[in-house]
């Protein structure tokens, strides 16, 4: 039975719910077309403050549907189109968005979890959730870009360790490392997410989409120089002036 990526909007938060149950929600290749296409969309969404993905139940996400893979794992062909096309371009547009992303791991996040949770910019964990990529016993190594994703995400001694010994390592292990923003008892993922997004939701939108581009110029390699140009454009917003004159008339901005 195929997966789904299901989603709804929540009090402007975008809820997006990796859901594969019997799966620990497997991606498999619909639930990647249909993650790019949901983020796709996100751009063209001016109403909303965040996006937030999370797993369907206990899981984040435990990998790729394996059920599938001898459908185009042994061409190299269609194992090229499966890698570029459907999992990179997706993973790309998670990346692509420039509304604040929130990852909300529980229970296993493993290989496309990690990738997902990668493309995130906060990430939140229960204590229970458990991380890494043994595809090495599957016979597999990473694909290229998305390797480069986790290297960057979780720190290239932590990449080698999860794909050259299968490592699994705990929530803590990867908040000691850097790759968790905070974690959580297993009963508090959910009211720290809602406290979170709550905070979130008294910034400028405008101010979180032009950081996520800037960070995201940032990361591919460009120079801080060659975004001066450009970067000072918000001067007259009317979130900008909204913010500034609500903090000298001491009253709550309001951006929305």
């Amino acid at each position: 039975m195929s997966g789904l990526i299901r989603s709804h909007v929540d009090e402007g938060v975008l809820r997006v719910v990796i859901s594969h149950p019997s799966r620990f929600n497997a991606m498999d290749r619909a639930m990647w077309r249909c993650l790019r296409e949901t983020f796709t969309a996100v751009q063209g969404h001016g109403e909303l403050l965040a996006v937030v993905i999370e797993g369907e139940g206990a899981h984040f996400c435990a990998g790729g549907d394996i059920s599938e893979y001898p459908q185009f794992r042994f061409d190299e062909a269609a194992l090229r189109s499966f890698h570029e096309e459907d999992v990179w371009r997706a993973l790309q547009a998670v990346i692509d968005c420039d509304l604040p992303v929130v990852a909300a791991i529980a229970g296993n996040c493993m290989g496309a979890g990690v990738e997902i949770a990668s493309c995130c910019d906060i990430r939140l964990a229960s204590e229970g959730a458990r991380f890494g990529a043994p595809i090495a016993r599957l016979g597999f190594p990473m694909a290229p870009r998305e390797a480069q994703l986790v290297a960057r995400a979780v720190g290239e001694l932590t990449a080698r360790e999860m794909l050259l010994s299968a490592a699994v390592l705990t929530a803590a292990e990867m908040k000691s490392r850097g790759f968790l923003n905070r974690v959580v008892p297993e009963d508090d993922l959910a009211p720290e997410l809602g406290r979170m997004l709550e905070g979130m939701r008294s910034l400028s939108p405008m101010a979180a989409r032009l950081n996520k581009q800037t960070l995201r110029s940032l990361a591919a390699g460009q120079p801080a120089s060659a975004l001066v140009a450009t970067a000072y454009g918000y001067a007259g917003a009317r979130e900008h002036r909204e913010g500034i004159m609500a903090f000298l008339e001491k009253r709550p901005a309001v951006f929305v």
